[in-house]
């Protein structure tokens, strides 16, 4: 029986089982082989191309030969031609992660199914569910980017989990507190954590500081635009502390140089260890042992080769908590609030539920002041009362 036009044909190679298929698209011919010696199955293959080219869901070939990796090449491109400080992050992810699990996967291979096993292999981990989400997010980015490719490298994005988030940060650092976490430690040190907690500048915004950013006359910071994680230039004036702080730290540096160096003049790039051993010292934060999950000092039993220590407590990233908070207090609007930490949307800024346990006690102490004081107003007025004569 003769063919009809358009319909295809399924045909063998010289000297090979595997059936091939030999079908057309807009007058352009495709071959494609079926990866299978069963004739039904090669012409259910053919059956499928057909309906695709019908429906216009036909992406070829060499669409469904694109492999994860080669979105993740072009993923981690784009954040380096576009500078994204994240950069480093999500190749971390990326290589940690991600690779080992989805790179050497077709594109066309990932389904939700798929994702949702890499979800319960991390949970399996004990990775935290926003850790997941940030991972399942670069992930996510891949295939957008391949779906409005010109031409596209994957026809479809598929679905993909987002986990709730139950880790959200609340410590604050109090002002006895501070006193404690300063106490004894390098200049550099003080002024960054007074920095922090005064503006709510990230760490990345405040070690980039550099000396002809500080205008010492007028006392105002200024952050460029372009230097900020959104981007966007602010300017503050210095508290008297901050002042005092910044001139000590500027004092016979170039315009050039960084703001924050250590003693020997190099600037400070990671502090992880100071930090730990000042807030361990102020009691804001304590070392645990990662095996028995006990506190080193009094708790862990395991040996010292086997202890796995970790730290757990204030992070410096809660000073910008605790500077939203102690302007707020202050009586700062939080629009003006926002300007000076740099949180553009109000609802990141609410995220950071600036109210702490001590606001709530406050804030019930004056109405139970309240309450007392208009029972004591009402037994006043009962008691000056002058009696009702019966006659």
């Amino acid at each position: 029986m003769a063919r009809s036009r358009g319909s295809g044909s399924v045909y063998k190679q010289t000297q090979s089982a595997v059936w091939w298929v030999s079908y057309y698209r807009n007058g352009k011919q495709y071959r494609e082989s079926t990866r299978t010696t069963d004739y039904s199955e090669a012409r259910q293959f053919l059956r499928k191309r057909l309906g695709e080219i019908a429906t216009g869901n036909f992406y070829g070939p060499k669409t469904e030969r694109i492999k994860v990796e080669e979105l993740a090449a072009d993923f981690l491109r784009d954040y380096r031609v576009n500078g994204k400080r994240s950069l480093d992050d999500v190749e971390a992810r990326w290589k940690l992660h991600l690779q080992p699990f989805f790179g050497s996967l077709r594109a066309v291979e990932v389904s939700s199914d798929l994702l949702a096993r890499y979800v319960d292999k991390r949970q399996q981990e004990k990775a935290a569910n926003a850790t997941i989400n940030r991972e399942l997010a670069a992930l996510k980015r891949m295939f957008y980017l391949g779906y409005r490719c010109t031409p596209p490298k994957v026809n479809r994005v598929p679905a993909f989990p987002h986990l709730a988030e139950d880790n959200a940060r609340q410590g604050f650092l109090e002002d006895a507190q501070y006193r404690k976490l300063v106490e004894g430690s390098e200049l550099w040190f003080r002024a960054l954590v007074e920095c922090g907690r005064t503006y709510g500048w990230r760490i990345s915004e405040l070690l980039k500081l550099r000396v002809r950013q500080l205008d010492l006359l007028a006392k105002t910071i200024r952050l460029e635009p372009g230097t900020t994680k959104n981007r966007e230039g602010r300017e503050v004036t210095m508290t008297d502390a901050v002042y005092k702080l910044l001139s000590l730290c500027a004092t016979a540096k170039a315009p050039e140089q960084f703001v924050f160096t250590r003693r020997d003049g190099k600037p400070v790039r990671v502090f992880r260890r100071t930090w730990v051993r000042a807030c361990v010292a102020a009691g804001v934060g304590r070392m645990f042992c990662k095996k028995c999950g006990k506190p080193l000092v009094k708790g862990c039993d395991c040996s010292k080769t086997a202890r796995q220590p970790f730290y757990r407590g204030l992070i410096f990233h809660d000073l910008r908590r605790t500077a939203a908070r102690n302007l707020r207090r202050a009586g700062v609007a939080e629009g003006v609030i926002m300007k000076i930490g740099g949180w553009r949307t109000r609802s990141v800024f609410e995220r950071y539920a600036i109210v702490s346990q001590s606001d709530i006690a406050d804030a019930v102490s004056k109405l139970q002041n309240m309450h007392s004081f208009n029972h004591s107003e009402a037994e006043t007025e009962d008691s000056t009362e002058e009696p009702t004569s019966l006659n």
